[in-house]
């Protein structure tokens, strides 16, 4: 039996060793190996053993389909025993035809698959009644579909009539068939494959001709892939390019409305400069412009105590203008010497 632990995250139990190779039985049971019905099985009896599902087949290039099925033959009943009978090269050659995995490869296969508990080697091509007995087989799991082989319709006919057969469902679009189809159909890609990756000519069974042939096309698809890479390389640059110039252009444009916008509002026909510039002109035109002079000044009265002073000979002087040269000399120096008697 395989051990298992307990993740700490759930309680889903870890595999940690593979499935067992089967040497003789692996029956613990001491009663007699009673005959089950389906439905027995199915509501949980016997409660002292588990109920032991056999499921047989070649399992080359084992895939998710034949997982599926083992899944489906481990969960038939609650409590189950999963055998898996795995047919010998010298057994699957005669009878089906020539395998990609050898025997070895497809029993470590099995082993390391989570629903197998045990693996049996060179498992019979026809199921016996001395197989089955042998290794308490209670049910045979497989699909439905009739598997004419060996000389016979159906090698599953006798334990379909004795009412040990459980059928699976089978997985569509999966095959070891449809895998070596596809190989097969592709041939000259995986020889190229395999061929760039260090495998000779000799290794894959290719001629000097085709070993040539694929070396070439090799390193074409290189020279492809190479200016594949160069024209991604040139696309991301001139995106990168329209992008930014995309962007200098949007920035231009909002600096250029900006420009223009700050423009208008200083040099338009109601900007700033040129209310600036009425107020300046009226401060000027109202700076050079000469002052009015009043048209008529209050009269001063005159003090009835006080009469009026003469007037003085400086404004007689003033008010009357000389007759002659020798006149106005004469008025000059007398103006003198009566400032000078008034000293």
């Amino acid at each position: 039996m395989r051990c298992e632990e307990t993740s700490h995250k759930s309680n889903i139990p870890t595999l940690t060793e593979p499935a067992i190779f089967m040497q003789d039985t692996s029956c613990d049971c001491r009663a007699p190996h009673e005959k089950l019905t389906i439905e027995q099985a199915k509501h949980g009896t016997p409660v002292d053993r588990p109920v032991r599902v056999y499921a047989d087949g070649i399992f080359d290039l084992f895939h998710s389909g034949h997982a599926r099925a083992l899944m489906q033959a481990k969960n038939l009943f609650p409590n189950s025993y999963l055998i898996v009978g795995v047919c010998s090269d010298e057994l699957t050659h005669k009878y089906k035809g020539f395998t990609v995995m050898t025997e070895d490869e497809r029993y470590e296969a099995l082993r390391h698959c989570r629903y197998v508990d045990e693996v049996v080697r060179d498992a019979p091509w026809t199921l016996t009644a001395e197989f089955l007995e042998k290794h308490k087989i209670d049910f045979v799991a497989h699909d439905d579909i009739p598997y004419s082989s060996a000389g016979t319709e159906d090698v599953y006919k006798h334990i379909k009539e004795a009412g040990m057969f459980v059928p699976t469902q089978r997985t569509e679009g999966i095959s070891t068939s449809d895998l070596i189809t596809r190989i097969v159909r592709d041939y000259d890609v995986y020889a190229r494959r395999n061929l760039q990756r260090g495998y000779t000519a000799k290794e894959l069974n290719v001629s000097y001709i085709n070993e040539k042939k694929y070396r070439l096309q090799n390193q074409v698809d290189r020279m492809k892939e190479k200016v594949r890479t160069v024209e991604e390389k040139s696309k991301h640059f001139v995106y990168r390019v329209e992008e930014k110039s995309a962007d200098l252009i949007q920035k231009w444009e909002e600096k250029s409305r900006e420009f223009i916008g700050n423009f208008l509002e200083l040099f338009g026909p109601d900007g700033t400069w040129k209310q600036m510039f009425q107020e300046r002109s009226g401060r000027m035109i109202q700076a050079f412009s000469p002052r009015s002079s009043p048209s008529s000044s209050p009269t001063r009265e005159v003090s009835p105590s006080r009469s009026p002073s003469p007037p003085s000979r400086w404004a007689s002087a003033r008010n009357s203008p000389p007759s002659s040269p020798k006149g106005a000399s004469a008025s000059i120096s007398s103006m003198s010497e009566g400032d000078e008697d008034e000293k």
